[in-house]
């Protein structure tokens, strides 16, 4: 893959300086999802037991290299402490002081890396300061690898660098889902517009032998088909966009599959009174809110013909009952097909996270990513700049 894990570096002895994603949900001074901070545990537990010391780096939230004492990751300290369950200290801007007094056992957390600007400016001497407490990097946040931060990218020039456990994760479900696939490959790319994934589509044609299009961004290729949807959602300005998609999709033997059947209302409302037609008889007065069950059936045949599955944005309005259909049919049809071992299957990006987990899909899901952005570029073929200084 051309770059180390932890694997590769003698640790015993050494401090290790973490890059991780701690930018876990607050409510009243309490932590209310700890999943982020649970994923870190196995790149923790295995420096320690090789004999290394960790010093844990993060963000948390939008300070703009400006000191904001509510986004102080001194709040969430404890929490790390309870979940890694190992001792974790605290260094605010006395970074030597906190670090000279650091126990062998002891996790030391430095303050929100945002507060500084030269963070976000991917400053070398910010980085600089960084590398002096350590003799290792380890970047295991693959979620702000999209970023050419001081903490992800300059830092990686400035010390022998390696993956952590769940960005080696991360990183291998991805090679396995687009670069090195068992093929056929299918991927379903859903959501509101077309005009925030042309750089997905562009790059996921070339790729896949099958791409179901579903959500709002279906319409605009029926549209461009010269279907009438409607009051559906549709970027009637980006149907020469859509041929063209189709056009080169066509060229490179990829299938792309709209639905023939819809599910319409008059009113966007949970339990709005809905009907299923056939996607080229949508009602004027109506608008898509979800694939029909031929089109889910369609969609279902591609996975059984399928051997890989990549997965982003859902098929229909999931958030509202019964416009939540397709998209936990189709969940589902991949999830069982994935714990046969019949298809392997990744998936990422907010909706399609939350998308799945309601149709309670996502545990059987070959891989799950929650980076977010990182996942969408990384979908589109960019290079993701905290990836690309761990190669370098």
């Amino acid at each position: 893959m051309g770059w180390k894990t932890l694997d590769d570096m003698e640790l015993d002895g050494k401090r290790v300086l973490v890059r991780v994603d701690i930018n876990v949900p607050v409510e009243d001074g309490v932590v209310t999802d700890t999943t982020r901070i649970e994923r870190l545990i196995p790149t923790v537990d295995d420096i320690q037991e090789a004999g290394g010391k960790v010093i844990l780096m993060a963000h948390f939230g939008r300070p703009k290299g400006q000191v904001v004492p509510e986004l102080s990751l001194v709040h969430i300290a404890q929490t790390v402490a309870d979940v890694l369950e190992v001792p974790v200290s605290f260094a605010d801007s006395d970074y030597a002081e906190a670090l000279s007094e650091m126990d062998d056992d002891e996790v030391l957390l430095l303050e929100n890396l945002r507060f500084n600007p030269g963070e976000e400016q991917n400053d070398i001497a910010f980085a600089k300061r960084l590398a002096s407490l350590a003799d290792i990097y380890c970047n295991d946040a693959f979620s702000a690898a999209h970023r050419a931060h001081a903490s992800t990218e300059a830092i990686a020039r400035l010390l022998p660098a390696c993956a952590g456990r769940l960005m080696q994760e991360e990183l291998g479900a991805l090679e396995k889902a687009l670069e090195t696939p068992q093929r056929p490959v299918v991927a379903v790319v859903g959501g509101a517009k077309v005009s925030t994934k042309l750089d997905l589509l562009g790059n996921l044609v070339e790729k896949v032998d099958t791409l179901v299009i579903g959500g709002g961004m279906a319409n605009t290729f029926l549209a461009a088909q010269g279907i009438d949807v409607g009051k559906s959602l549709c970027e009637h300005d980006l149907v020469d966009t859509a041929r063209e998609i189709a056009s080169k999709a066509d060229a490179a033997g990829c299938k792309i599959l709209l639905p023939n059947d819809v599910v319409v209302a008059r009113e966007f409302k949970a339990g709005a009174d809905a009907q299923t037609v056939a996607a080229a008889n949508v009602p004027a007065d109506s608008m898509i809110l979800d694939a029909g069950p031929d089109a889910v059936a369609a969609i279902s045949a591609a996975f059984e013909a399928s051997r890989t599955l990549v997965w982003n944005g859902p098929l229909g309005a999931f958030e509202i009952e019964p416009f939540d259909t397709a998209t936990n049919a189709a969940a589902a049809k991949a999830a069982t097909l994935s714990k046969s071992g019949a298809l392997i299957s990744v998936a990422g990006g907010g909706d399609t996270v939350a998308a799945l987990n309601k149709a309670g899909a996502a545990d059987d899901f070959t891989y799950i990513s929650t980076a977010g952005g990182a996942f969408l570029e990384w979908m589109e073929g960019k290079d993701l700049p905290g990836v690309a200084a761990l190669k370098s």
